[in-house]
């Protein structure tokens, strides 16, 4: 483990920044075990650990790849994502995965699987089916999904974990959950010491080692950030949304960070917080999972309820004291554009100040993003 803070988030973006997954691979040789690939956002990650399966977050290949094979597979007007993801595979920067999981969080994630199992048969994949009712209904319908999901996994690592061990990860997970949790809690309350950038960097690299590693990364640097010395600035607080899927590159989180905003709160990386709370580890483990699911998933773009959306980002910005939302969102991203018109309504209702702009998750020029974000941090110090 790195020694200081600076060392500890340039591990984090050497692991983030691989796309040959020579993490992943150094934890195969090391274990014997298996390695699964999990697309946005959500994926049984409890399952696959108990099975002895490293989850894998695949995320696309960000602004670290240049999409030529990919192009020829997807037509041109949906996000990046299944573009840089097939050239990744097409390239052998997959290589190292046993299977994927393509949950069904919108029509291009679906038509990916359909891709890639024809693309490449001799790897296992899964096709993961939400729940769309969330009562009873969906929790029984969500536990035969995730049971049967979980044979697969047993199949492929040649294990056959009991109910108790799949209750041990969960708890493994629930600590994970609430290292991230006290980690943007710190950030809300001293944003100068515990920049967004860093954060995201840190709960990424969990997306490409074991979860005990992570959970002890993820201590290390809540203590040394906690420790430094660090000067508050007069930036403006605000809440960033839209990105639940396709990730913005890293240097453009660092580009609303330098145009005078503390990011006290996102929906970058939704996947590892998605669940609030802790899951129950007592009785039918798998169960417990789906209704977690159920009853304590963060609202968000792919997940539909009866209750009025925007409600929770409002709370949110009450909670969090921000003074401002901005919303950034993926190129041709349908649940996030589709759901920022009530998510604008409900802000809009709270008189909270808002932006908004779109990105690829390629995009390589800022300035008009941070002339943007400037803008809006200035406006929100001056008239707010």
């Amino acid at each position: 483990m790195a020694e200081t803070k600076a060392d500890m988030i340039d591990l984090a973006e050497e692991i983030v920044r691989d796309l040959e997954l020579g993490t992943v691979s150094k934890w195969k040789e090391k274990t014997g075990g298996k390695a699964v690939g999990c697309m946005p956002v959500w994926s049984p990650r409890e399952l696959l650990h108990a099975a002895g399966i490293l989850p894998v977050g695949i995320v696309g290949g960000g602004d670290g790849i240049e999409i030529i094979k990919g192009d020829a597979y997807f037509q041109s007007y949906i996000c990046q994502i299944p573009r840089s993801t097939i050239e990744m595979g097409l390239n052998g920067n997959l290589s190292p995965l046993d299977g994927m999981i393509f949950p069904s969080i919108c029509d291009v994630i679906r038509n990916l699987s359909g891709m890639w199992k024809m693309l490449f048969p001799k790897t296992p994949a899964w096709y993961l089916d939400m729940p769309q009712s969330f009562d009873e209904i969906g929790v029984d319908f969500f536990t035969h999904e995730l049971k049967r999901l979980f044979g697969e996994f047993c199949r492929v690592s040649g294990q056959n974990p009991d109910n108790d061990s799949i209750n041990r990860s969960i708890a493994i997970y629930n600590e994970n959950r609430s290292l991230i949790e006290e980690l943007y809690q710190k950030r809300r309350e001293r944003p100068w010491c515990f920049p967004v950038s860093e954060g995201y960097l840190l709960i990424r690299a969990g997306y490409q080692i074991d979860v005990k590693e992570h959970n002890k990364m993820l201590r290390s640097y809540i203590d040394l950030a906690a420790a430094s010395d660090c000067k508050a600035i007069d930036n403006a607080r605000v809440v960033v949304l839209g990105s639940f899927c396709e990730q913005p590159p890293l240097n453009l989180i660092r580009t609303i960070e330098k145009s005078g905003c503390y990011v006290v709160e996102d929906d970058f990386t939704l996947g590892a917080r998605l669940i609030k709370g802790e899951i129950s580890t007592t009785g039918d483990a798998i169960e417990n999972l789906a209704r977690a699911f159920i009853e304590q998933s963060r609202e968000a773009a792919f997940i539909y309820r009866e209750s009025e959306k925007g409600g929770e980002l409002v709370e949110k910005v009450k909670k969090c004291n921000a003074e401002g939302v901005v919303c950034c969102a993926p190129s041709f991203c349908d649940p996030a554009l589709l759901d920022q018109p009530m998510m604008v309504a409900a802000i809009e209702k709270a008189s909270i100040p808002y932006t908004s702009f779109k990105y690829a998750e390629n995009t390589g020029q800022f300035q008009v993003i941070r002339e943007q974000a400037g803008t809006f941090a200035d406006s929100i110090k001056l008239w707010s």
